[in-house]
């Protein structure tokens, strides 16, 4: 049954990408992913400066050379973790846009709730162990509440919330995937 489950969830993913526009969706969500991650550390900076008052190319000028600070700012596994959360959104939303598209009435809850926890663990994971910035997203929520040296006391400083939403999008993923495969047929 697992080879059978995994041909289908393969052939699911082959008709999704198989249309350029979902190819489409799943790249420009996960290049918006990505910038928001790198940005992230220097947002301020970022805001200021593309509504500055200099001309266009400088207003845009720094925004994009801080996106090559991925392999100067984050450390190898927090680049690991920002790639991975990126793509693995930007596959989540356009497979899930599909199924949507597909079969708007009777969809999986699950999955919904699966792919939305994904989402937004691996928003809150994303942050930087090498300049100590942790979680950046977890660690500014926890701090408006009084807690943000909480993340500090876990064993890998708050990176837990990376690997949890890299496992959410997968099983979201995984999860839409197969919902794409099965007949649309009420099972009672």
């Amino acid at each position: 049954k697992g080879y059978l489950t995994n041909f289908m969830v393969l052939r699911a993913f082959k008709k999704v990408f198989h249309k350029p526009a979902y190819v489409a969706i799943g790249t420009m969500t996960s290049l918006t992913a990505f910038v928001f991650a790198v940005w992230l550390p220097n947002i301020g900076l970022v805001v200021d400066v593309l509504f500055s008052s200099g001309s266009l190319s400088e207003r845009f000028g720094l925004p994009l050379s801080l996106l090559g600070s991925i392999s100067t700012n984050f450390s190898i596994i927090s680049e690991f973790y920002i790639i991975a959360t990126a793509v693995l959104f930007g596959m989540n939303l356009a497979m899930i846009i599909y199924f949507f598209k597909r079969r708007s009435v009777g969809f999986s809850r699950v999955g919904a709730t699966t792919g939305l926890a994904g989402t937004a663990s691996g928003a809150l994971g994303i942050g930087c162990v090498a300049c100590g910035s942790g979680p950046i997203l977890i660690t500014a929520i926890l701090v408006s509440v009084g807690a943000g040296t909480l993340t500090q006391f876990l064993p890998f400083k708050g990176q837990e919330f990376s690997v949890a939403g890299i496992i959410f999008l997968t099983a979201s993923i995984y999860l839409t995937a197969r919902q794409i495969e099965s007949p649309a047929v009420c099972k009672f």
